[in-house]
């Protein structure tokens, strides 16, 4: 299993959500570039960072931060927020990211999803991120008439090789994920799934390793509830 630590930027600053309320905001650093190189000394390969302006705004807001973390880690580097034209995936594919994660384009445009996936391959992943079962868009402030689960599927079909699977209710709580939900996309084949929202003990670590392709660590990072290094050995 392949495992991302997570920065989430909003003003150039790494900060926390809680269940993506932009009104329960923890600032963490005002220096990403440094949380990213601690994460790579301990250890970390892979780096998951979303720009909540751009989810929430669709523009490329912390986009010279994004670049600075992408050029000075040289980690795998996964870019998620207000990616909703090609303009902007081809930015950050350029800059050297792994892969860009669409979100609320996926189900607002599905044909540009389609047409992505046909020029960028597994270049193109998709944060789903279901509240109450159904897929929320715009940094999580609207919620769609869209099966979380079902919509996976779909993906699936299109080509789509990875999805970031979040269940909201469950992301910024420390109150555990939902392991009864990753079983069950773990059983959508050829589809790597990867974990986030939620996740807040090497415990549950070690029970996702048998069920998805990775898993997003956030707020327990950033809190000491989960050592890196530790949660690495699960990952080999």
């Amino acid at each position: 299993m392949e495992l991302f630590p997570a920065i989430d930027l909003r003003g150039g600053k790494a900060v926390r959500l809680v269940q993506g309320d932009y009104n329960q905001m923890t600032v963490f650093s005002d220096r990403p570039e440094e949380v990213a190189l601690g994460f790579k000394a301990q250890g970390a390969k892979n780096l998951h960072v979303v720009d909540l302006d751009g989810a929430k705004d669709a523009a490329l807001a912390n986009f010279d931060t994004i670049e600075k973390l992408i050029k000075t880690t040289g980690l795998f580097v996964e870019v998620g927020g207000g990616l909703r034209n090609e303009a902007s995936i081809d930015k950050y594919l350029s800059l050297g990211a792994g892969r860009v994660i669409l979100g609320t384009v996926a189900v607002t445009n599905y044909p540009f999803v389609e047409e992505m996936v046909r020029k960028y391959g597994d270049k193109i992943a998709v944060g789903v991120d279901a509240k109450d079962g159904f897929v929320a868009t715009h940094g999580w402030l609207e919620t769609s008439e869209v099966r979380g689960v079902d919509f996976c599927r779909r993906l699936r079909d299109t080509g789509v090789k990875t999805v970031i699977y979040t269940d909201i209710s469950r992301d910024g709580k420390m109150q555990g994920t939902n392991l009864e939900l990753y079983k069950e996309l773990s059983q959508i084949e050829g589809l790597d799934i990867v974990a986030s929202g939620g996740i807040s003990s090497l415990k549950e670590i070690d029970i996702l390793k048998n069920e998805v392709y990775g898993a997003i660590l956030g707020k327990a990072l950033y809190l000491g509830a989960i050592d890196l290094k530790e949660a690495l050995k699960y990952s080999v």
